[in-house]
């Protein structure tokens, strides 16, 4: 028997609420997102939906993963939306606390993983990791899941929590969904609705420029050089795209590789003005 569709508030009655679900047995997935749901949240929801009795999806725009300066502040919200949306995927709970009651006066502790949150988009936002690796380190004792959905267009992310998963023993199965795209090809994200017309068109330069180097890939071509040239080549033509890394990596250790001899990701973070994306593809 499934539970009434709710909203959730405080953390207390989330971690009761995930309990009394467990001890009758049921099997418990949690989607973590920051809101202003898109399409490829809602793939997220339904592959959760598919491997759970109860799924719960949280709704917390996490303020230690934002660095002085960066986007917090005009970070895009739309709760009743997101509720709708959530509601309309299956979602059950949604685990929607306030930064206060996740975070109250005196709080000091954090999770820090650290090789594979050290290059790449750890290098360009220092602590950002620091932040994610806690809070989920924090739903996931609150939400109590079987099993954790998160997208694959964050695959620096997506490593660092599959590590703290595996070094802390929390015995949840993390599952990793393929990046969603727009018809023409740019990956879905919430930060998109920040580019503006000539922006928006111009940001394709990152999924030509990742599948530009896929194919370089499939027809053979292993190093690394060549392969990065030629996914910065569509970039470095956009005016108004400014690259903040392209780099080929190993796709388990993340460690920095000069040829993609064993399965490797092309990962990439671009700025078009102000927003910065980020994008990856698997080769091999």
């Amino acid at each position: 028997m499934g539970v009434p569709f709710e909203v959730v508030r405080a953390p207390a009655e989330m971690r009761a609420r995930a309990e009394d679900q467990r001890r009758d047995g049921r099997r418990l997935c949690v989607v973590p997102t920051m809101g202003y749901l898109h399409d490829g949240h809602v793939s997220l929801l339904r592959t959760g939906r598919s491997m759970a009795d109860l799924l719960i999806m949280t709704l917390f725009v996490n303020p230690t993963q934002f660095g002085p300066g960066e986007d917090l502040a005009r970070y895009p919200r739309d709760e009743a939306g997101d509720v709708d949306k959530a509601r309309a995927a299956g979602v059950d709970l949604v685990f929607a606390p306030d930064a206060a009651a996740m975070y109250p006066p005196g709080h000091q502790t954090s999770i820090e993983v650290r090789e594979l949150a050290a290059p790449l988009c750890g290098r360009s936002r220092p602590g950002h990791f620091t932040g994610v690796a806690s809070v989920v380190a924090k739903l996931f004792h609150l939400t109590q899941p079987h099993v954790a959905v998160f997208g694959q267009k964050d695959y620096q992310q997506l490593a660092v929590i599959r590590r703290m998963v595996r070094d802390l023993d929390f015995g949840i199965e993390v599952v990793g969904v393929p990046i969603l795209r727009e018809p023409d090809g740019l990956a879905m994200s919430s930060r998109n609705a920040y580019l503006s017309p000539d922006e928006r068109t111009q940001a394709t330069c990152l999924s030509r420029g990742l599948r530009a180097a896929a194919a370089l890939h499939a027809s053979g071509e292993r190093a690394a050089p060549t392969l990065v040239a030629a996914a910065r080549a569509p970039i470095d033509a956009a005016p108004l795209a400014r690259i903040d890394y392209v780099e080929l990596r190993d796709a388990d250790t993340l460690a920095e590789i000069d040829a993609a001899r064993a399965p490797a990701v092309l990962a990439m973070a671009v700025f078009l003005g102000r927003t910065r994306l980020i994008d990856n593809v698997v080769l091999g």
